[in-house]
């Protein structure tokens, strides 16, 4: 497996980081199981895992952490914060400095370490000074608790922000973002990408299959159709016209991808991590098994031909369904766009 520099850190990781998201309740809860998917990808050359403190209530985090014990120093450890631990408490979520300096001693004891090399912020708030966030994380650094701070799913403006604020206070700076990116959700192409290729941030994209779409496990014919019942409903309603030109829009990649003589899984995940803008696509198995098939999109390059083809089903910067773009949404609220008071 190739290795890719990380921004201009000088940290070499590689195109796949495992996402923990599915280990624990949430997906896998059979510990053992997923300690053995840990360390298949571990041993394929995958050495980026990423997961969050609210992944199955921070199950996520001592699963990864009782996995990686005796082999911590190969893997480039990255977490998250921001979203709630405990929904009827406000102060246990955000990016305020009184959380972060709680909740990195909580999820450093989860993760059974010392320092965490990436220390990311969940989601932006429209609610709290990017200097409070930015400040409290130069602490972590300064302390040695953290190693990088990034972001996730901030919108252009929000990095370009979060960059000007480090640079004028003489704060530790975001060194990369994490955004959603697949075939059918290319919003970040627009602005994005570019803004981070800009200020030489490495990108660590999730999603890289739409959620599933892009398994090949929902198709028009099959048996099964995506149900709302444990997803946001918007995204797969199947009674909205953009979810329905998903379904035939997945039925044609399929068809480029059998004609490329790669899997359609494949030919998703290598889609993103072949651009240029994007470090490495995060891969979520909850199975063995689908972390096989995800393997091999490491290595695999897709013809110009293909990305041509790619283009013409869904062109450059367009998200097929926009309830799939998941950055700087409160930027984009009917409220936000008033020209006038209420």
């Amino acid at each position: 497996m190739e290795y890719r520099p990380l921004g201009r850190t000088g940290v070499q990781v590689s195109p796949l980081c495992l996402g923990a998201m599915m280990f624990g309740p949430w997906g896998n809860d059979d510990r053992a199981d997923a300690t053995r998917i840990i360390h298949r990808a571990l041993d394929a050359g995958i050495n980026f895992i990423d997961t969050a403190d609210v992944y199955s209530g921070g199950g996520s985090e001592e699963i990864v952490g009782e996995a990686i014990a005796g082999r911590r120093d190969d893997v480039f450890l990255a977490t998250k914060f921001f979203m709630p631990m405990d929904e009827k408490d406000p102060n246990q979520r955000g990016g305020s400095r009184r959380w972060i300096m709680r909740e990195v001693k909580n999820s450093l004891r989860r993760l059974n370490t010392d320092h965490i090399d990436l220390y990311q912020v969940h989601r932006p708030s429209p609610d709290t000074d990017v200097e409070e966030t930015l400040g409290a994380l130069t602490d972590l650094v300064r302390q040695g608790k953290v190693r990088y701070i990034g972001s996730s799913s901030y919108s252009g403006s929000q990095i370009v922000e979060a960059q000007w604020a480090s640079r004028e206070r003489n704060l530790e700076r975001f060194v990369t973002e994490q955004p959603p990116y697949s075939i059918l959700a290319r919003g970040i192409e627009e602005d994005v990408l570019p803004t981070v290729q800009r200020h030489g941030m490495g990108t660590l994209t999730y999603s890289p299959l739409a959620g599933g779409w892009l398994s090949g496990r929902w198709r028009k014919d099959s048996p099964s159709r995506p149900t709302s019942s444990r997803r946001p409903s918007a995204r797969f309603d199947m009674s909205q016209p953009a979810n329905q030109r998903k379904l035939d829009i997945v039925e044609e990649l399929a068809q480029v991808a059998e004609w490329a003589g790669v899997t359609l899984i494949e030919m998703a995940i290598a889609f993103v991590i072949n651009h240029p803008g994007v470090t490495s696509a995060i891969v979520g198995p909850r199975t063995m098994e689908q972390l096989e098939s995800y393997l091999p999109a490491a290595d695999t390059k897709l013809a110009p031909e293909v990305l041509d083809r790619i283009d013409q089903l869904v062109a450059p910067g367009v998200t097929v369904n926009p309830d799939d773009n998941s950055y700087g949404t409160h930027e984009l609220t009917t409220h936000a766009r008033r020209r006038h008071r209420p």
